[in-house]
């Protein structure tokens, strides 16, 4: 099965600059074709678009400012984003975004205002949230049961929740789970979790250069690990890979509304 999709990778991280080309390469190579690219904020902005405009058939990009970028210049940080959502561009995302405790706690209220704002953008210009929750699964909730109603849409990014908090979020909004690397560590819970969840609600992501998945543990991830996150959904859920790979995928496509990738594969 090609034309997977990774549905959050950092390939634009600065740990990818030596070989950016031969990992995109090889991900295709793996049946990878389509990738996500969550945006973090104006420092590692314009790497994101440079890394995305050598292959705008393949990357499609999420704006928005990550949590733990919320500093003393958060307002700032904020305002570019609204800068870019305004300009024109086709974006696929608002994201990643949402809030992080596990860090630290100083810009607490800042973050829940960023949260807020960002989901108001998400409502008026009709595109999915990448939810970024960390420590403060609360919080996001608290936030949330404001725009209750309003027709969101999104992924929990990295999801690792029990099964009521799966629930409780498909209270607010059509979202999916961000499924990755965690998925195949040996003392995770999140197996027993997505073996209740419809797969039809589940979407693959990698997360790269982080969280990857075993075999790989201790290496730099990348989105050619896809389909080891594909497999090990499908053994949970007791399906073969083709279909969990054909669902993950079409779940992808319906969130991000993504356009149709050839298969590259073949010659």
């Amino acid at each position: 099965m090609s034309c997977l999709i990774d549905t959050h990778t950092h390939l634009y991280d600065e740990a990818f600059s030596a070989d950016f080309d031969e990992t995109v390469s090889r991900s295709i190579a793996a049946g990878v074709s389509r990738f996500v690219f969550p945006d973090i904020d104006s420092s590692s902005r314009e790497a994101m678009l440079d890394c995305a405009a050598k292959y705008p058939d393949n990357i499609f990009c999420g704006i928005g400012l990550h949590p733990t970028s919320i500093k003393e210049d958060w307002q700032e940080e904020l305002g570019m984003v609204e800068t870019y959502l305004a300009g024109g561009k086709p974006w696929y995302a608002i994201g990643e975004i949402g809030m992080d405790l596990y860090w630290s706690k100083e810009f607490v209220k800042e973050q829940r205002e960023a949260f807020d704002t960002q989901l108001s953008w998400a409502e008026r210009y009709g595109l999915p949230v990448i939810i970024h929750s960390r420590e403060a699964t609360a919080e996001i909730f608290d936030i949330l049961e404001a725009h209750k109603g309003k027709s969101l849409r999104g992924v929990f990014h990295a999801f690792g929740g029990s099964i009521e908090t799966f629930r409780k979020m498909d209270r607010y909004g059509d979202f999916y789970v961000g499924i990755g690397g965690t998925l195949t560590y040996k003392n995770s819970k999140l197996p027993v979790t997505l073996a209740e969840i419809d797969i039809s609600r589940i979407v693959a992501e990698t997360d790269s250069p982080y969280l990857t998945p075993v075999p790989h543990r201790g290496e730099r991830n990348e989105s050619s690990f896809i389909p080891i996150i594909i497999e090990k959904i499908a053994i949970i859920k007791g399906l073969d890979f083709e279909n969990t790979a054909l669902a993950t995928t079409l779940n992808a496509e319906e969130l991000f509304r993504l356009p149709f990738v050839a298969d590259m594969t073949e010659e």
